[in-house]
């Protein structure tokens, strides 16, 4: 029965017309061109007839997003089956991340065929916008103003000849009205049946003049959208404590603190602390309790499960016997699931006809807030840079007593201790959790002329300047240090006698404590670890040494672009007309990358932000002059050929020149076959060259040296022990370009108008691919990278993951649509279907190395989720004042992570799935049209109410992830949308 609808769904697209994405079909802009008209469409300079293309070209009208409740370019982007599984929504982005993902605050992609965000070009009327200002690299698409748009075209296709060399993955057009007259007002709402993630959108679109009557045409547009938080906390099925699924966290920072046998301090504790200097041994026992010890966890404790989000350390599942008395807490429901956001963007458009000839200016722009919240700082005390020692006085005594008289009933070794300060590892809840407040700004300016040269020829001109600057700020959670975090801190401090672990004079010191910063206040005892409650002396602490406001970082992209295109008639063949188009094209992008003043020479240390000083870029520059040709030869009246060629310019990477062919052959008028080939290259981001280098620790617990350990996982076994290097990340002055070579055949049949189906084949091979290896990547093929990693003692203490030019990439897929439609009751019967079938994913590290076993259907911790298959279905049924449709969104499933315990073999949990359940979700809604002024939309997105399928995402060495993987299902479930539109 659970493949029942499915299958519904698929017979009904195999007998019923065109509606949602149609491939290769005339844009909803038949309003504003004749059925069979050529026209510019994406992917080719040359005006041609979109229902007849040799390359799959989806269009989607404003009516389909309506109908399938899609309020946002970021919803549109997940709903497209071509469209990958990587780290590229507000969802994925919300936790901890780290490498290629930090700074993605707030940032939304697309990432067509899974070739990564910087591989897809994203147009606005056929023309560039800025990358996100802080990433500089990926497009924010929640900058464009969809309350503007007429259709969005996706090129399944790489399309560098026309567009750039760096069209990889393919092309999406966000297409503006041109001759709207009237005005329209639309109020949206999506509200989630169990709360939270609430989305609201309100939006007045206006427009005076008829182009061909008047001759100008005047529009304006806003729009206010408001994505609300979505916590963990709120939905059940986060929940990282399943350990019969397998499933538990690694973490022993716990809101009530866990002990640990830290040796002595000079500052705070010169004599030790509680269970340093003793064996750690409880009767019977052969693994010391090294580490860490709970006290809701020892025999006769209240349970790690009555502090909320607690749960008992699995020992066993993370091959660590040590921390057998700790508790562990549950991370994921702390971090948000869906980041809110709060988004304005308008849009105007001035055009003016003089005959055949037009002119326009264009202006647009968004400013968007958005708040990336993650869980509590954890406070792992050490005796170096973050002395934590909990002791005993006046404040602290009835404590303190307590949770000695715990641990000495376990452990009557440490009794002689008693009154040595407790060392700890504690998750502060009273800190709040942490969060990054980010605003982004963009702007996006444009002119441009279009009109008949002579007769068969035509021009089109224009430039635009864009650009998109960001700034985040710290939120809550982030308290000042209080110690120097390095030696190096120390001397650049200035601070006479200053040394790494000394106290750091310059930053504040809360009421009541006599040492500055979060240090300060924990070894004073106002500031309780063992407690779920503080005193107003401890809050009023926090808030004095709290970093709330501090500026975090800032990015700014700018692209400044100027083109010019010719295209006409040549002569006649058999065939038809041979047409050609020529076109130039300038861009100069500029990159520059702010700092905090928080973290330069002079000011103290907030504990746990990644600053990226580091990395502070003054502006750069990079000019790209291309020129590029293309020609469409009509061989014969069934067959058809077009060449394109460009050159391209980069200052700093020298010229490369890269075609593209694509033909078509139609022997029967409902038979044609389709093929293309093309080339690109695509040169490095420019963080990726001119980052600094940034040393980050590792606190996870899964990792082993693979030359010492031939199972690859943690156990006991001789060679297996965890080992924590640190990372080193960064950019890379030598990063060259890469290069790729694709090509697609494909098949489609149009029996009728009302019935198409066509299914196409396609391959892309990246060579010298840009990018930085995982510390699991790299470990993985360690004999390949001696010269990355550093030993100490002959144990594995640091990793260079700095950018390169990290080897090839093999893309092989199969994309099917399928429309159809009936006449019945009056109205129309359509239905529809678009899927993706994952032939080929694999990839290795250098040009000597083998490449690597399959990555579909295999789980990774970042990049692009490789899923066999995927698709979108629909059916609905359409009369002249009602529609009602039906869809169903599909994710395969996929291998699911093991934790070391059940990795090793070791272990064996009952209710632990090896694979991933596919992801079924179904959408339903209906439109009225009333008084032909006002058209009423009601849905309900996930009717099922499904949650997303278990998955073990959690990643011990970041602290990010949970139970559900948001890289391929939406944490918000049964939703209810209403939209209300009214025309003037």
């Amino acid at each position: 029965m659970k493949y029942s609808k499915t299958a519904i769904l698929l017979v009904a697209s195999c007998l019923t017309a065109p509606a949602f994405a149609q491939d290769a079909s005339p844009p909803s802009a038949a309003e504003t061109v004749d059925e069979g008209a050529a026209i510019i469409v994406t992917g080719s300079r040359i005006k041609q007839d979109p229902t007849k293309s040799a390359l799959p070209l989806q269009v989607i009208t404003t009516d389909d997003l309506t109908r399938e409740g899609i309020n946002s370019p970021e919803q549109l982007i997940s709903f497209l089956s071509t469209n990958g599984n990587g780290a590229d929504n507000l969802a994925s982005n919300a936790d901890v991340t780290s490498g290629a993902q930090r700074g993605t605050n707030g940032l939304s992609a697309a990432n067509l065929r899974g070739q990564g965000s910087a591989s897809t070009l994203v147009l606005l009327n056929g023309r560039r916008v800025a990358a996100h200002g802080l990433t500089g690299s990926a497009v924010d698409v929640n900058q464009i103003p969809i309350a503007a748009l007429e259709r969005v075209e996706v090129l399944k296709d790489g399309a560098s000849a026309i567009y750039g060399t760096d069209a990889i993955g393919g092309v999406i057009n966000f297409i503006t009205k041109t001759n709207f007259q009237g005005l329209a007002l639309n109020a949206f709402t999506d509200m989630t049946e169990a709360g939270g993630g609430a989305i609201y959108r309100l939006s007045a679109t206006g427009g005076y003049g008829d182009l061909d009557e008047d001759g100008f045409n005047l529009l304006a547009t806003v729009s206010r959208s408001v994505n609300k938080a979505l916590n963990g906390s709120e939905r059940g099925f986060v929940n990282g404590n399943q350990p019969n699924r397998g499933l538990s966290v690694d973490t022993r920072g716990t809101p009530i603190a866990t002990a640990f046998p830290t040796t002595g301090n000079s500052l705070f504790a010169p004599t030790g602390s509680l269970l340093s200097g003793v064996t750690l041994l409880e009767a019977g026992a052969t693994v010391p309790a090294t580490g860490g010890i709970n006290i809701l966890d020892l025999p006769g404790g209240a349970g790690c499960a009555s502090m909320d989000g607690g749960m008992a350390y699995d020992d066993q599942l993370w091959a660590n016997t040590s921390a057998r008395f700790a508790c562990a807490w549950d991370t994921g429901r702390a971090a948000v699931l869906q980041q809110p956001l709060n988004t304005l963007t308008y849009y105007g458009r001035a055009t003016a006809k003089f005959g055949d000839h037009q002119i326009y200016a264009e202006i647009t722009g968004s400013d968007a807030d958005s708040s990336k919240r993650f869980s509590n700082n954890q406070y792992s005390g050490n005796n170096s840079t973050l002395p934590l020692y909990y002791p005993l006085n006046a404040t602290t005594a009835g404590t303190y007593n307590d949770v000695y008289n715990k641990l000495v009933a376990v452990f009557p070794q440490i009794a002689p201790n008693y009154g040595k300060p407790i060392s700890y590892r504690w998750r502060c809840t009273s800190c709040d959790v942490r969060e990054y407040e980010t605003n982004t700004k963009t702007l996006r300016a444009g002119l441009g002329a279009e009109g008949p040269l002579w007769d068969g020829w035509d021009y089109r001109a224009g430039g635009s300047y864009a650009r998109s600057e960001s700034s985040s700020l710290l939120g809550t959670g982030y308290h000042y240090r209080g110690t120097f975090s390095s030696a190096a801190a120390a001397t650049a401090s200035g601070v006479v006698g200053a040394v790494s672990g000394g106290i750091d004079p310059r930053a504040p010191t809360a009421p009541g404590a006599t040492r500055p910063g979060i240090v300060g206040l924990l070894n004073s005892g106002i500031l309780n670890p063992f407690s779920l409650t503080q005193s107003e002396a401890a809050l009023a602490g926090l808030d004095a040494i709290s970093a709330e406001g501090v500026t975090l970082y800032g990015g700014k992209y700018e692209v400044k672009q100027l083109d010019a295109s010719v295209s006409g008639s040549l002569f006649d063949l058999p065939g038809g007309t041979v047409q050609v188009a020529l076109g130039v094209d300038y861009r100069r992008e500029t990159y520059g990358f702010n700092g905090s003043p928080a973290a330069v020479t002079g000011t103290p240390d907030i504990f746990n932000v990644a600053f990226d000083n580091n990395n502070a870029l003054t502006p750069k520059n990079r000019t790209v002059k291309a020129a590029y040709a293309e020609v469409l030869v009509p061989v014969f009246d069934s067959f058809e050929v077009t060449g394109a060629l460009r050159l391209d310019d980069y200052s700093g990477f020298g010229s490369t020149v890269n075609p593209k062919i694509s033909g078509k052959y139609r022997p029967l008028d409902w038979l044609m076959f389709r093929g293309s080939y093309n080339t690109g290259f695509r040169v490095p981001a420019f963080n990726q060259i001119f980052n600094g280098v940034t040393q980050s620790p590792n606190p996870g617990n899964t990792l082993v040296d693979p030359t010492t350990c031939a199972t690859g996982t943690v156990s006991l076994l001789p060679g297996c022990t965890a080992i924590t290097p640190e990372t080193l990340s960064g950019g890379n002055l030598n990063l060259g370009p890469e290069t790729s070579k694709q090509h697609s055949v494909g098949i489609v049949l149009q029996p009728s108008s009302r019935f198409s189906a066509s299914l196409d084949y396609w391959s892309i091979a990246v060579d010298d691919t840009i990018g930085a290896l995982t510390l699991r990547q790299l470990l993985d093929n360690i004999s390949f990278f001696p010269d990355r990693v550093t030993r100490t003692n002959n144990i594995i203490t640091l990793i260079d993951l700095r950018a390169d030019n990290i080897g090839s990439r093999r893309t092989e897929g199969l994309e099917v649509a399928l429309r159809g439609g009936v006449d019945a009751f009056g109205g129309v019967i359509n239905a529809g279907l678009d899927g993706t079938y994952q032939l080929k994913k694999r990839e290795k590290f250098l040009p000597s190395a083998p490449f690597g076993p399959s990555l579909i259907g295999r789980f990774t911790f970042a990049g692009d989720l490789g899923l066999k298959w995927k698709h979108s279905a629909f059916v609905s049924f359409t009369n002249d004042d009602f529609t009602f449709n039906f869809s169903q969104i599909y994710r395969d499933g996929y291998n699911n992570q093991a934790l070391p315990g059940i990795a090793n073999g070791t272990v064996v949990r009952p209710d632990f799935n090896p694979k991933v359940k596919p992801y079924v979700i179904y959408n339903t809604s209906v439109s009225f049209d009333l008084l032909k002024q006002y058209r009423l939309t009601a849905g309900v997105r996930n009717v099922f109410d499904k949650d997303p399928p278990f998955a073990i995402t959690y990643d011990s060495n970041t602290g990010a992830g949970s139970s559900w993987e948001p890289r391929v299902a939406d944490p918000r479930g049964r939703s209810f949308t209403l939209s209300i539109e009214a025309k003037f």
